[in-house]
């Protein structure tokens, strides 16, 4: 095995090769495995004590038995071109009479896990790491059948896919409520590392709401204490009743190996994202209406609120839901549905759930006082976006928009308006006044056709940019 290391976030990328096929299979590693040195079969923590006088051992067994079946292993196929250097030399080509246009493939596997959410259905929910750009989806039970998946539909920015296999004799898991999760609750990851199935570790929840990390677009992880396994993606992370309390996702480990550090998305998040994938095949995000930023100690002071509570509503878009409800520059922002938003980036995990046609209430204090409003969310059709959401390598650039009145040749693109010296972007020549045109290949006229583009790419982002009247590309891994 060999692991790459991404510099700035040491996420990791695994090379492993299969012993039958001879391919070489790369997955972004997105499992959580957690080390918890005690266990117990009561619906509460508790480190077992003595031995009982019944001489019956605390056990963990009588949860997993119900839970772990509904574990399943993913297995992926996909057909990816060969590229040779030497037949791409027409000099080669002539001499040896290789064909014009001849191209060779090569189909390559690889394996992740799955949670059975809706026995009923045959819903398997997933990362979508998994699955991505796959042409076959084989997903084996536990008890050893092998069924064909259906891919309902993926969200890049969250990480998470759908899929649907015949339902028959499923076990589900259900879902709990991640809100109510505590710092110190003890967790049970399930999944199947390394090809072995049914591996079950054990831990803690180490902290919540941990964002900014540049994995995905929308951040809002539950921290665990993990040993983190190729294989492990899309796993379960249960409580100790056998409910999800999460899909694990992604690890750092800045030495160079597991420190203990591992990620899940939350079984809110991740059912609010499902139901999306189920109804429309597609994640329908609508939007506030609102720009905000962070408070600080003298905007705290100003508005006479404490330091550490809300975000300042700067700009409010005309006709937007925040404008139609009510809502004034100024205000500052507490709490959006049931979630309190203490810092800026509870505001933006909130916005991964905000979907069209939602009702969301939204409480604000002015002049020192609450004021409640309830605000229809419609569609996004937004013309400025921080880059961070449209792929986590453009995390710290802000994009925009653009039409071009002055250069017909120029048409329209997306306007790179900011780039924060410190991004990875910055790192690879991105500067404001960049106009991208093009992503991975695909036209990018607008922002929605940056993000397709982005999300037909894999290990490096590669932008076509207009600068300065000239064309240029760029390569952001």
């Amino acid at each position: 095995m060999k692991l790459d290391v991404d510099e700035r976030r040491c996420v990791f990328k695994v090379e492993q090769k299969n012993q039958r096929s001879g391919v070489i299979v790369r997955n972004v590693l997105a499992t959580v495995i957690i080390g918890l040195h005690c266990v117990c079969t009561c619906a509460w923590a508790a480190l077992p004590g003595e031995v009982p006088d019944s001489g019956v051992l605390p056990s963990l067994a009588p949860m997993l038995e119900q839970t772990s079946p509904a574990v399943v292993n993913i297995a992926t196929y996909t057909t990816v071109e060969v590229r040779n250097p030497l037949l791409e030399d027409p000099f080669f080509r002539r001499f040896f009479r290789v064909p014009e246009g001849r191209r060779q493939f090569r189909r390559t596997q690889s394996t992740g896990s799955g949670v059975v959410v809706n026995a009923k259905e045959g819903y398997i929910v997933t990362n979508s790491h998994v699955v991505d750009r796959a042409d076959e989806i084989a997903v084996t039970l536990a008890d050893g059948r092998l069924l064909t998946a259906e891919l309902l539909g993926t969200d890049a920015q969250v990480d998470l896919a759908v899929l649907k296999v015949a339902p028959e004799q499923l076990t589900e898991i259900a879902f709990a409520d991640s809100a109510a999760l505590r710092v110190g609750d003890f967790v049970v990851a399930i999944g199947n590392p390394f090809g072995l199935n049914q591996t079950v570790t054990s831990g803690i929840v180490s902290a919540l709401g941990r964002s900014g990390l540049g994995i995905e677009g929308y951040e809002d992880f539950i921290q665990t204490d993990a040993s983190i396994n190729p294989g492990n993606s899309g796993g379960a992370l249960v409580n100790l009743r056998g409910e999800l309390i999460g899909i694990n996702t992604a690890i750092i480990a800045p030495s160079g190996g597991n420190v203990g550090i591992g990620f899940a998305i939350p079984s809110n998040m991740v059912e609010a994202i499902m139901e999306q994938l189920i109804e429309h095949g597609e994640v329908r995000r609508g939007h506030l209406g609102l720009v905000v930023q962070a408070l600080n100690a003298a905007l705290a002071e100003a508005f006479r609120v404490d330091w550490r509570e809300g975000v300042v509503v700067v700009e409010v878009e005309p006709g937007g839901p925040g404008a139609v409800a009510g809502i004034r520059e100024g205000d500052i922002i507490v709490k959006v549905q049931e979630r309190d938003i203490d810092r800026l980036v509870d505001y933006h995990a909130q916005s991964a759930i905000l979907m069209v046609g939602d009702t969301v209430p939204v409480m604000v204090l002015r002049d020192g006082k609450t004021k409640r409003y309830r605000l229809k969310i419609g569609e996004d059709s937004v013309e400025k976006l921080a880059g961070g959401r449209v792929d986590p390598r453009l995390a710290g650039v802000e994009l925009q928009n653009f039409r071009s009145q002055d250069d017909p040749s120029m048409g329209a693109g997306v306007l790179v308006t900011e780039v924060s010296s410190e991004s990875r972007a910055w790192r690879y020549g991105l500067r404001p006044g960049d106009i991208i045109v093009a992503a991975n290949r695909e036209p990018a006229q607008n922002l929605s056709e940056l993000a397709e583009g982005v999300r037909r790419g894999s290990q490096q982002l590669l932008l076509r940019v207009y600068r300065s009247g000239e064309f240029g590309y760029i390569a952001i891994r």
